[in-house]
């Protein structure tokens, strides 16, 4: 199967059920916020979640725990795949116990100069 299209969300490693649901909450918040995200396909979890609030707006009986995981589902497999990524890896390694500062180059000693500081009296 092409990578491409596999749409399919990796767990974080060792993490339990409540783990996943964070990274997924996570995930869905980070895609909202992401500029790159097409605005109309963000209607999709907005829309579940205002479903859940006023549940009038669609007759018979749906539950509401199935249109919040189909919201979050349908707009997490139809944002493009290399920003889901990007997105979930940083989660990752946000739970896993790494920080930003790991992905930055290292500082050398000599890179670094001592001065003074000094404020001047008015």
């Amino acid at each position: 199967m092409d990578n491409k299209n596999n749409h399919r969300i990796q767990p974080a490693p060792n993490s339990g059920f409540f783990n996943d649901l964070s990274a997924r909450i996570k995930l869905i918040l980070r895609l909202l916020a992401d500029k790159r995200i097409n605005p109309l396909l963000k209607i999709l979890p907005i829309a579940s979640v205002v479903y859940l609030i006023m549940p009038d707006l669609a007759p018979g009986p749906i539950d509401d725990a199935m249109i919040i995981w189909l919201g979050a589902y349908l707009f997490v497999e139809l944002c493009p795949q290399e920003i889901v990524d990007e997105h979930l890896s940083y989660i990752h390694r946000s739970i896993s116990g790494q920080s930003r500062e790991k992905t930055t180059p290292d500082i050398k000693e000599s890179d670094i100069s001592d001065a003074e500081f000094w404020e001047e009296p008015k």
